[in-house]
Formats: C-alpha cells, structure tokens, sequence
C-alpha cells in the first residue's frame, strides 16, 4: 500500500503502479527459482552421470565452488543492470533466494510430506489407507515409544543435560587457573574429534563382558574383577535397566563436556579482571566469586550452551544404536523412528514420530534463537 501511494503521489498510474509491483514480485521468485533449477540440473548430472569418477569428482568441485559463485555474479550482474532503486529491492534476493529455495525444497517440503504420510498406514499414500491422526495416537500410549519418552526426558534431559553443562563450566572455570591450561583443554576437547559411532565402539570395549571363569578383556570389567568382585553386563537389561541408559550418557558427557568447556572458557575470559580482584580485596572467597560474579556474569552462554545440548539429546540416535541396538530398555525417540520406519517399514507410525520429534525440537530452538538475538542486541 505504502508502494502504491507513494507512486500516486509522483504522478504514476495506479495500473503502472501495480505492474511495477506485480514485476518486483515476480522477479523476486523467478530469480531463486532459476538458481535452484540450475543447481538441481548439475545434481543431477553428477548422480546420472557415466564419466570416469575423476571427471565426476572434478566437476562436482567445479560445480560447487565455481558455478555457484558464477551464478551469483551473473544474477548481481543482470540486477544491477537495472534502475537503481530496482537493485537497491531486488540485490537482497540474489544472495538470500536461492539459499531460502533450498531449505524449502530439502527441509520444508520433506516435512509437509512427512506430515501428510503420517496419515496413513504402514502402506504411506501410495497403496496405504488414510487413518488420520491414530498413528499419533498409538505414539503417545504403545509401551516401547512411553519407554523411550522415559529415557529422552528423564535420562538424556534432566540428568545427561546439566552433567554436561556442569562438567564444562567446572572444566572450565577450573583450566582457567592451570597452569597446563592449553595441555589440559586439549585433552578435554579431543574426544570431540571422534564420532558419536566410532565412541561407540570404544566403549563397546570398555564396557565388554565375558563369562567369569574367563579373562575379561573389557576395562572397566577388568578392574571390577581384579578387585574380587564379578563382571557385570553394563548395558544388558538382564541386570541393571533403566540404570543401564547412565552407562551410555558417560558416553555423551565425554563427548560433549569438551563443546562446553571451550565456550565456557571465552565466556570467564571476557569477565573483567578488575571486577574479580575487587570481590577478592573484599574477602570472597573463590567459590563465592565463582557462584555470585562469574556464573552471573556468563548466565547467557550457560542458557545457549545448555539449550543446545538440550536440542542434541532430544535427538540422540547414534550411541545409542552402536552400543545396545535400542535393546535392553535403552530405546529413544529417534531409534524408535528408525526402527519402525526401515525395519518395521511401517511408513505411517514411522513418520508420525518424526513429526513429534519435530515438535518437540522446535521450542527449543526458538529460545535458543531468542537467547542468540538478545546476546547480540546486550
């Protein structure tokens, strides 16, 4: 409206007015729209493609680099060909077009359609029957999905959660003052340079058992039987479940308290040095200054800290599934989904518990953003 009065006022017509504006709209999707075609056209030659996998490989370089800069710079170069308020509207969409028609089409897309076969039976659209929200239903009350609801809220959340956050900020707080400070938080950080499989299959190792009449070639059941007591299967359900899911967040916390640490550690850093002396002249002691200066001081980077590990145990998978095959009362949301959806291939109730691990991510991450945009704004 504030378009076409202001064009009014200039003298223009309101039939131009609105072709102008009608024009702006069009270039506006026409331009991602042609960036996504034309990207989509150089997957597909690479996928169909049979050329040697040299000339592949080199392509797919040259086609990720170089064609997509060159996209860029033709669209720019088309655009600021134009009258000068034209580009001033239009320069925006070059550079945030085609990236927004690429979430559409990989992620917003692939969740309405992950919605719309959560409708129907393990059959999905193509030969299944429409049961409208009953695969939400049997979510919420089948005993393996409540069983993997207890063990993502109650084991990964409220106790794998703050472990993580806790062992970071003391790592931190506590590294700081080192005077092996680098040596030290290498050695922390360092398990975040291995995978959540190949942890896995470490502690697999750790955690193995055999018989008792025979050497045990596990760690910690070594130590358990060289000190007079007998080997124990960690992680089976026979012994210790649900108990057995603490034995698989150790896994997470060695992997993770690294993440938190290096954050934590920029976080005291950018405390003024000034503020902690004073509290020192003043009689504190250190685990005062810790708790009343440098905990508040760093209360935005513990909430995003902790919202992001938040968010990653809400969609745990791989440890899971490397080191108990979602056996044993160790299921989760997301083994659960694998499970039903490429084992059972049960499409429908597959789908629906993707859905409701969706919903359950994204007010996370809305507060996450939140906290993000307030901490640039301080």
């Amino acid at each position: 409206m504030q378009l076409l009065e202001d064009r009014a006022a200039k003298g223009a017509t309101p039939a131009s007015t609105l072709l102008a504006l009608l024009g702006r709209i069009a270039l506006a999707i026409l331009i991602p729209v042609i960036a996504f075609y034309v990207l989509i056209q150089g997957f597909l030659f690479l996928r169909d493609g049979e050329a040697p996998k040299l000339v592949i490989t080199l392509t797919a370089i040259a086609w990720g680099v170089g064609g997509v800069a060159v996209l860029y710079w033709i669209f720019n170069w088309i655009v600021e060909a134009l009258p000068e308020v034209w580009t001033a509207r239009l320069q925006p969409y070059i550079f945030v077009g085609p990236a927004m028609a690429i979430l559409v089409w990989f992620l917003a897309l692939p969740t309405v359609r992950t919605f719309y076969i959560s409708l129907f039976d393990r059959d999905g659209p193509e030969a299944g029957v429409f049961v409208g929200l009953k695969n939400y239903l049997a979510v919420f009350t089948e005993s393996n999905m409540l069983e993997a609801f207890r063990n993502n809220i109650f084991f990964w959340i409220l106790i794998a959660t703050p472990i993580t956050v806790v062992s970071g900020l003391v790592i931190a707080a506590l590294a700081d003052r080192s005077n092996f400070e680098r040596v030290a938080k290498s050695l922390i950080f360092l398990p975040m340079a291995i995978s959540f499989v190949g942890a896995g299959i470490i502690w697999n190792f750790i955690y193995e058992v055999k018989p008792p009449d025979t050497e045990q070639i596990g760690l910690l059941n070594a130590i358990v039987v060289a000190f007079g007591g007998e080997p124990q299967a960690w992680t089976a359900y026979a012994t210790i479940s649900p108990w057995n899911n603490l034995f698989l967040i150790v896994i997470v916390v060695w992997l993770q308290a690294g993440y938190s640490m290096v954050l934590f550690s920029a976080a005291l850093k950018g405390i003024p040095e000034e503020i902690i002396e004073a509290a020192r002249m003043d009689g504190a002691t250190e685990f005062q200054i810790f708790l009343k200066i440098m905990i508040p001081s760093i209360m935005g980077t513990i909430i995003t800290v902790t919202t992001t590990v938040l968010i990653f145990t809400l969609k745990i998978f791989d440890v899971v599934w490397v080191m108990t095959g979602a056996q044993f009362g160790t299921g989760v949301i997301a083994t659960e989904f694998y499970r039903q959806s490429f084992t059972a291939r049960n499409a429908g109730y597959g789908a629906a518990i993707a859905i409701v691990l969706l919903i359950a991510v994204i007010p996370v991450m809305i507060y996450n953003l939140r906290q993000f945009r307030q901490q640039e704004a301080f």
